[in-house]
């Protein structure tokens, strides 16, 4: 096993929002099983490792519940196998610790206001992480056995697999697409206004 083969579980349909150019950015504060009981970055790079469990159309925005159809059709939960299509390139770690930075941030992600805000709320002494993700395709995806270890509710896992470089993988978003994405975050949070636009050019699809 390569030891620098670490993945991000992150749910499949929120993995498919970053791969369309919806959003570039992942909420997160940790899972129960973390070690730390708090998010850390592990490592500045990953693959995104798809999960279907707690996926519910309530807790999405009313114009994504529809994909969600799309990818729960395609889980079978009793698969011995999982497909990694894609990884990612942390941008920037950013701590989100209030309702007001949180709210800025409403326009650029697939989540429900209550549902961001009960991540925020949720060990309320620890900051909401808001990583800035450049996502690439792979062009060989990994198809790994699911084994026990990857399982239980934990942010991070080390793959059974050869980790990938730049050279095996496409971006999804171009140089000018991704800073314009991260421009956008980043004026949000300064108290600018949150452009609302799909990032990925129709000719990149």
């Amino acid at each position: 096993m390569d030891n620098n083969a670490v993945a991000l579980k992150e749910w499949a349909i929120a993995i498919r929002a970053l791969s369309e150019g919806r959003q570039i950015l992942l909420l997160r504060k940790g899972g129960i099983a973390e070690e730390t009981r708090e998010f850390q970055l592990e490592s500045p790079s990953f693959y995104l490792y798809p999960t279907y469990e707690h996926q519910r159309e309530e807790l999405l925005k009313p114009d994504y519940r529809p994909a969600l159809a799309a990818v729960l059709a395609g889980w079978k939960p009793k698969e011995q196998t999982v497909e990694i299509d894609y990884r990612a390139v942390v941008e920037a770690d950013l701590e989100i610790s209030s309702r007001d930075e949180l709210d800025r941030l409403r326009e650029l992600h697939i989540w429900t206001d209550s549902f961001a805000e009960e991540r925020l709320r949720w060990k309320r002494t620890k900051p909401l992480h808001a990583l800035l993700l450049r996502v690439y395709r792979l062009e060989e995806p990994l198809r790994l056995p699911i084994l026990p270890q990857y399982g239980g509710c934990k942010s991070w896992i080390r793959l059974d697999a050869e980790s990938h470089s730049e050279r095996d993988s496409v971006p999804v978003l171009s140089e000018e697409e991704f800073s314009s994405a991260v421009g956008t975050v980043r004026q949000a949070l300064n108290g600018g206004p949150a452009v609302v636009k799909t990032f990925l050019s129709e000719s990149g699809r």
